[in-house]
């Protein structure tokens, strides 16, 4: 396969967020804040620090704050500067110039598959980064730069995973694989949510992915599953068939940020990470009674 910079990434974020009802009623859940910067904004600074100059970020209706969050807001800014907060006004345009951002409205939820199929004409014939919202990654290198410096020296498809306990292999998609060169692991197949007994490793698929335009023409063919949705897995399993695909053991602490409980653990980690509250955050916790 013929080397080829990565300079775009899809971050789908057109789900529901049924798992956050009721806040996630009118709010979207890629906007809930972790500490003091919304959920997507971790994955879009993940996105950057890659290397990714093109951020294509998949919507769906009520999801208008994303866009707006990523976008100037001049009004906002006037307020600001006849306030004399300058510094603020810096901190914004950061975040407006981060990447050259582009929207696509999913009309109806039907799957990650189909989100991902939905940036075909804008991804070409390069390949991609595929970053999902729930998966926070806390790490000194960033997830996706790990993922990146592996394509490099292995330009293959690169799906990101980390072991997980066996109790908990029913909540993923599954690797069976077998160990290859430069921490990579050759896949054979991915079993969606297996069984503890069904189960053919400890291997669990983490949103982060890096994909090849090959995988628009098999979702293209892939038939609707499971809540009339298309699947990435189906169409990964049939991309084995033609290319050889890795997965890459992702280093650092992972959070699900989608699921109540991981988010409540990343705000805690992230807390405690943070320069201004990390250390009173820290010596109020250790007067918690627990």
């Amino acid at each position: 396969m013929r080397k080829q910079t990565i300079t775009k990434a899809v971050i789908p974020a057109a789900g529901l967020g049924t798992r956050f009802l009721p806040v996630t009623k009118a709010s979207p859940k890629e906007m809930l804040p972790l500490v003091d910067k919304p959920l997507i904004q971790y994955v879009v600074e993940e996105a950057v620090a890659a290397g990714i100059s093109q951020i294509i970020i998949i919507t769906g209706r009520g999801k208008r704050a994303i866009e707006d969050h990523f976008d100037i807001s001049f009004e906002l800014e006037e307020i600001l500067k006849n306030t004399g907060k300058d510094d603020y006004i810096r901190d914004l345009r950061k975040i407006s110039d981060m990447a050259d951002f582009c929207y696509i409205r999913q009309s109806q939820p039907q799957g990650l598959g189909h989100a991902i199929l939905c940036a075909k004409h804008l991804i070409g014939d390069e390949p991609f980064a595929v970053l999902l919202g729930d998966d926070i990654v806390d790490n000194d290198v960033p997830a996706l730069k790990q993922m990146i410096d592996v394509y490099e020296r292995t330009p293959a498809p690169i799906i990101g995973v980390q072991q997980v306990d066996p109790s908990e292999v029913y909540q993923y998609g599954i690797l069976d694989a077998k160990p290859a060169l430069d921490e990579l692991y050759k896949i054979n197949h991915l079993v969606e949510k297996p069984s503890v007994e069904e189960a053919p490793s400890d291997l669990a698929v983490i949103g982060r992915y890096i994909l090849i335009p090959e995988i628009f023409d098999l979702l293209e063919k892939t038939k609707p599953g499971k809540n009339n949705e298309i699947q990435l897995t189906d169409a990964l399993n049939d991309l084995t068939a033609l290319r050889t695909m890795y997965g890459y053991q992702i280093k650092g602490n992972r959070y699900d940020a989608g699921d109540k409980l991981g988010f409540l653990q990343a705000t805690v980690q992230m807390a405690l990470k943070n320069s201004n509250l990390g250390e009173p955050f820290k010596q109020y916790l250790k007067k918690l009674a627990l």
